[in-house]
């Protein structure tokens, strides 16, 4: 039996649609990419391929009721080009905007007209209408190369000075010792917001938080990355395949509705992207923090 010629019957999402009902203007649930397969039954009809997934799993994952956001995280990996973006955004409906990293060798280098031709140029022709949040995604420094803070918060200042004001930006930090007044000040400078991340080795979010110039744009990105101390493959070998919580994490749901509060009082947005690495299942995380942030209301 093929899974495009004989598909499945469709999930049963009205509870979730009605969750989804609630949900409160300006916050952003999704998860980080959307190609698994152990998400059968819960995002996807019936058992999809992977081939399935790599080419139409979008357009069923934005159909789902819980999700109003996705990270592309294949942008970190290579460019996307104009005819991939443009795929992408035919699988997506009105309104539906998507949290893309940037690609990895940009990020590295700060290089302000690389990024501007290979990654803002295509997503600004091919995807404008989904386009959300550009994330900078910094991988950890060792204590060898760790850059002096006030050095790297200079070349982040005078990097987004030279980028145009329209889009929206994001950075994210792997190195505690980075966040630093200076680091805070160039993002605000610029209305680059700070990516509240929950990963292994960085401050939990509630200490990122305790931090008041932390909010540095009217968006902010929050990712639910890594168990604090809990490497990757760690976490993929004994969470795999991602179909059910296995390590649920109160102290981080609290976090994020902390920080969410902190958002609308601030009259912020906020977009929280939740890995599959976080608690076992980012669709069923995604649907927890929902059911927690609605009943503020």
């Amino acid at each position: 039996m093929q899974f495009d010629l004989f598909p499945p019957p469709p999930l049963d999402t009205s509870a979730d649609a009605a969750l989804a009902a609630k949900r409160p203007e300006g916050l952003f649930l999704g998860t980080s990419s959307w190609t698994f397969r152990g998400w059968g039954g819960l995002v996807y009809r019936g058992n999809p391929t992977q081939e399935h997934l790599v080419q139409r799993g979008l357009e069923e994952y934005a159909r789902h009721p819980l999700f109003n956001t996705v990270a592309i995280d294949r942008s970190y990996y290579a460019p996307l080009g104009d005819e991939e973006l443009a795929v992408y955004a035919r699988q997506l409906p009105a309104g539906f905007r998507c949290v893309m990293k940037v690609w990895n060798e940009v990020v590295g280098t700060l290089d302000p007209e690389r990024f501007k031709s290979a990654v803002l140029g295509p997503a600004e022709r091919a995807f404008s209408a989904h386009l959300g949040p550009l994330l900078f995604q910094f991988r950890p420094f060792g204590q060898q190369e760790l850059p002096r803070p006030n050095e790297f918060a200079w070349k982040l200042d005078r990097f987004f000075s030279r980028l145009p004001t329209g889009p929206r930006y994001a950075v994210e930090l792997r190195n505690a010792e980075l966040l630093t007044p200076g680091y805070f000040a160039a993002l605000a400078r610029h209305q680059v917001a700070h990516v509240f991340n929950h990963w292994e080795r960085m401050p939990a979010l509630r200490d990122q938080l305790a931090d008041p110039a932390s909010l540095t744009a009217g968006h902010v990105v929050c990712r639910l990355l890594l168990p604090r101390g809990v490497g990757y493959e760690q976490a993929r070998e004994a969470f795999a395949p991602f179909a059910r919580l296995q390590a649920v994490d109160d102290d981080m749901r609290t976090d994020v509705v902390a920080l969410w509060k902190a958002c609308r009082a601030a009259n912020r947005s906020l977009s929280i992207i939740v890995n599959n690495k976080a608690e076992g299942s980012s669709p069923l995380t995604v649907r927890a923090l929902l059911e927690r942030l609605t009943s503020l209301q």
